[in-house]
């Protein structure tokens, strides 16, 4: 008969995270492991591609890589236990954008706080964000094209009688936010979409 080993150790086995986890940061720790227990996977052809190149990232010992992938399937977790989860390329890479704009800003944190040390580590890890998002077969609607869907949107329903400038406007957002953009990567934000609409919506209510 085998031996068995005391209980203390195996609950030490089972709970103790890896070296290269209690080196983390305690969000990514904890992120990392609840993404390793995961056994369901969006159907989405850019996340099965991230979840490939983490263990390349992992045998190959790219930290900054590792951090990245590591933090968008815990963040892909997370929304999973919404009433939004992410299971489109479309919706995967409007998270990329989000984790890139971030990016962003903390890059702009760090150099007017002088910290030149992560600044590089920042940059190196956006790049890595925006290589997923350009690798996706995901058509990004920029700022001109939504401008003009506003425009169009806006003449449709004054020639079909809406003319009052706070009702068109009413029309327009719910035409444009709930259907035509709904499932669409957009790079513009969400309160800048809002102010188009509404700056259009009233040039064209007036002009009517």
């Amino acid at each position: 008969m085998a031996a068995r080993l005391p209980s203390s150790l195996l609950r030490s086995a089972v709970c103790r995270p890896s070296p290269s986890l209690r080196q983390s940061p305690t969000w990514l720790r904890s992120a990392s492991l609840r993404a390793s227990y995961s056994t369901e996977a969006p159907p989405s052809p850019l996340y099965a591609k991230i979840r490939e190149d983490l263990k390349g990232a992992m045998k190959a010992k790219d930290t900054n890589r590792l951090t990245v992938l590591r933090a968008v399937m815990a963040a892909t977790l997370n929304a999973s236990k919404t009433d939004k989860p992410i299971k489109t390329d479309v919706q995967l890479v409007d998270l990329l954008r989000k984790m890139a704009r971030k990016s962003q800003d903390a890059v702009a944190e760090f150099k007017a706080a002088g910290r030149e040390d992560l600044i590089e580590k920042e940059e190196i890890q956006q790049k890595i964000i925006e290589e997923y998002t350009a690798q996706s077969s995901v058509k990004e609607v920029g700022k001109e094209e939504i401008e003009q869907l506003i425009t169009k949107v806006a003449q449709e329903l004054i020639a079909a009688g809406t003319t009052d400038a706070k009702a068109l406007r009413g029309a327009v957002t719910a035409r444009v936010m709930g259907k035509e953009l709904k499932d669409a990567a957009v790079a513009v934000e969400k309160k800048e979409i809002t102010q188009m609409i509404g700056e259009i919506s009233q040039k064209l209510a007036e002009s009517s």
